[in-house]
Order: C-alpha cells, then structure tokens, then sequence
C-alpha cells in the first residue's frame, strides 16, 4: 500500500466515523445561567445577614436589593458612607455577590419636569450602587398615555435613559431598564433602545406573559436580544403562563451569560425553603434545555 493510499483510506475511515456521530455529540450545548434572587417579597422580612445567609443555602449566589419599601435588610439612600462600606464589605466576606439595587424611578411622565426629577433621584441610586459594590440600579419605562401619543412618550423615556446613562457611566454603572408596564412591551422596548445611545443602558426581561401574545414570545424576544441585559426576573414556582422552557431555549441558544432572579409575591409558609425548591425547579428546566433535541 503506498503512503498516498494510505492517506486516502484513512481520511475516508474517519469521514465515516464522523458521520456516525450525532450532531449534538459534537456541539453540546453550554448554560451560563445563573440562581439568584430580589428580596421583593420573599426576602421583605430578612435582615442582611439573614438574607445572605438563605440565598447561600439555596446556592442563589447574585441578589437584589428593593428600596423604599421598608424591607429588613436596610440599604437605603439614607445609608451613611461608614454604612455602605460595611455593606459592600459584607457581601465581600460571603460567597453572594450584590447584583443590582433596584429603585421605582419611572420615565413615562408627560411633565418633563417630572421625568427630570425622576433622573436625578435615579442618579442618587446609582451612587448607593457603586458605594454598596453593586453593578447598577433597577429603573422602569413605565406607561403609555392615552391622552399622550405613543412616539413622544417613547422619546421622553429614551432621553431621561440617556441623561441617566450618562451619568451612571462615570460610576461603571449599568442601567436595567426593566420589561415592565404597558410602555415596557419588548415591541415598545425596541422602539425605546432604538433611541437610546447608552450602551450600559439595557433591557432587563420581566417574563411577563404579555410578550408571549399569540404566541409571539421568540419574535418578541429577537427584537431586544441585542440589548439584553445580564439580570431577569422570572417567578417559575407557579407561574405557569409564561414560556420559562422557551425562554431558557433561546437564552442557552444566544449563549447568554447572566442571571435568572426570583421574584416571586406568591405566598408561602417558608420563604427559605421556596426558594431552595424553585432552584431544583429552575435547574430542571434548564437541564431539559440543555438535553432537548
């Protein structure tokens, strides 16, 4: 047999080797998802070391803290630099990481006073951010007016995004522009991002059944995926009208590298525990994502 032969031969065995592997064996697929959670209504009644304590039990290893809303764990503007340091400190010393102060400044207002206002108070939360360790702030869209056109409530959001866009990019801040209200459909989202120049301005997903209208939620989801940011909220511990499976689909897909956080007001007799089941039942999905054909 010469070498030229041998050659031939050999490369036609592994070609038909190759063709016998199947087509998944040779890209598996990889998740970069990660648990987490916002203290919204579960952790409402846990003081920080409480908190950190439970979502390190539950393997939740990112958190979001809610402000102006009383919750137990005490990180508020009203925090004094001696007390944001202790706080930034304290997530240092555990294996959670502070993802995102999440605030209720809304830019939808008519009154363009209004949307200033609410840009200036949302600069005073990106400072509590960066002081605390956290990677940005929470903020919302939030509504359409019927008495306002559409077009000139998108251009009012976009612009108070980039006024605090601006801002929070002197302080490495990012802004998570919520999924949220009827100005935050992922439609009127891309309608928002189209005119928002801030790149750390991005879309944080809410996994709110109305983007899944008719069955649109991919459509939907493929107009922001450009934009997305690495946080969502996702209550999958009863929620069943939402497409989590589908969600997690595309995500896994895009390769997305970010964190699903639970955000659940569904009551329960131990918070704790809940938030220790929905895990199993997140990584469950996430297995089938990983494994579907």
């Amino acid at each position: 047999m010469t070498n030229q032969t041998f050659l031939f031969d050999r490369r036609t065995f592994l070609a038909a080797c190759a063709a016998l592997v199947p087509m998944n064996a040779l890209a598996k697929r990889v998740s970069k998802l990660k648990y987490a959670f916002t203290s919204y209504e579960w952790g409402k009644e846990w003081d920080l070391p409480t908190l950190i304590a439970n979502c390190a039990k539950a393997q939740a290893f990112g958190v979001e803290l809610r402000t102006d809303e009383h919750h137990k764990h005490g990180v508020e503007l009203s925090l004094n630099e001696a007390q944001r340091r202790a706080v930034k400190q304290r997530f240092r010393d555990s294996p959670v990481r502070l993802l995102t102060i999440n605030c209720g400044e809304r830019f939808d207002s008519p009154d363009a006073a209004v949307r200033k206002a609410a840009v200036e108070k949302a600069q005073e939360y990106v400072l509590l951010a960066r002081d605390t360790g956290a990677a940005g702030i929470r903020v919302f869209p939030n509504d359409l007016h019927k008495e306002v056109p559409e077009a000139e409530t998108i251009a009012g959001i976009a612009e108070s995004l980039n006024a605090l866009g601006r801002y929070a990019q002197d302080y490495g801040q990012i802004i998570r522009l919520e999924n949220h209200g009827s100005a935050g459909r992922l439609t009127t989202l891309r309608k928002v991002m189209d005119r928002v120049e801030q790149k750390n301005v991005r879309i944080k997903l809410n996994s709110d059944p109305k983007d899944n209208a008719d069955g649109k939620f991919a459509e939907n989801f493929a107009l922001v995926k450009d934009r997305l940011d690495d946080t969502l909220h996702m209550r999958p511990y009863r929620d069943t009208a939402f497409p989590y499976q589908l969600q997690f689909d595309l995500l896994i897909d895009m390769g997305w590298d970010g964190w699903c956080i639970v955000e659940e007001s569904v009551q329960v007799p131990d918070p704790a525990q809940a938030l220790i089941e929905e895990h199993q039942i997140w990584q469950k999905m996430i297995t089938q994502s990983l494994h579907r054909a």
